[in-house]
């Protein structure tokens, strides 16, 4: 690998952590690329985006962000930095410009999370008003997030989730990274938690190159062998040029 080699930054999303990478960041490694895995807020896609790209422009040369879940949401803004070469989606959100979250699922029926969903008040600094924090039921967690993962696993998962802050889901994007990177998405096909047929509409319209598995929502923790697969296809495709 070269001092041109892009590094691979993970962004994880709601309801988890940079953990949820483990199963994928040695294959990585072990294929001689540079990995960054910062831990995203989940208060606001915003503002999560500013922090992520942040982390982005901090790195000396190319980037390839890999986005899971509300990550992809997150990519799809702080992806236009200026060094982000590439995006790979992963069951993740590929929003439009000025498109939210909220819109996007509901141009499709809601999967099992949507009745498995927890809201909890926090404290906002400076405000009266509380914010909602998002999680999900810690009972059904495993079913609906991580059906294929390890059930011991999955159980410490579920108990610790980072939450979502709730007004994620109405913010729309000011950007669509995806318009002028290359992108890769991978729809998890048995997914409960995102209606997979959100992330296939997502990929479409963006003209990505696109893999299905047969895995929950999880994949990176199910499959890691094919989500590194891909993560190098996408790498390849720049060192390549």
């Amino acid at each position: 690998m070269t001092a041109h080699t892009p590094t691979v930054v993970l962004v994880h999303g709601a309801f988890a952590d940079a953990s949820s990478f483990a199963g994928v960041v040695p294959g990585l490694l072990a294929a001689g690329l540079k990995v960054l895995v910062p831990a995203v807020p989940n208060r606001s896609l915003t503002g999560d985006a500013a922090y992520i790209a942040s982390v982005v422009r901090a790195v000396p040369g190319p980037v390839v962000l890999v986005g899971h879940s509300y990550g992809g949401a997150v990519i799809t803004v702080a992806g236009a930095e200026d060094n982000v070469r590439a995006l790979v989606y992963l069951a993740g959100y590929a929003l439009a410009e000025g498109e939210s979250l909220g819109e996007l699922q509901g141009r499709f029926p809601d999967s099992e999370l949507a009745s498995a969903l927890v809201y909890t008040p926090f404290p906002v600094e400076g405000s009266e008003e509380p914010g909602t924090d998002v999680t999900v039921d810690p009972d059904r967690f495993p079913a609906i997030f991580a059906a294929d993962v390890d059930p011991d696993l999955a159980k410490v998962l579920a108990v610790s989730q980072r939450p979502l802050a709730g007004a994620a889901f109405a913010e729309q994007a000011p950007v669509a990274a995806w318009r002028t990177k290359p992108s890769w998405g991978l729809v998890s096909s048995s997914d409960r938690t995102i209606n997979p047929d959100v992330e296939r509409y997502g990929y479409e319209r963006a003209g990505m190159t696109t893999v299905e598995i047969d895995s929950s929502h999880l994949v990176m923790l199910a499959h890691p062998g094919e989500v590194v697969a891909l993560i190098r296809e996408a790498v390849g495709s720049l060192t390549a040029q």
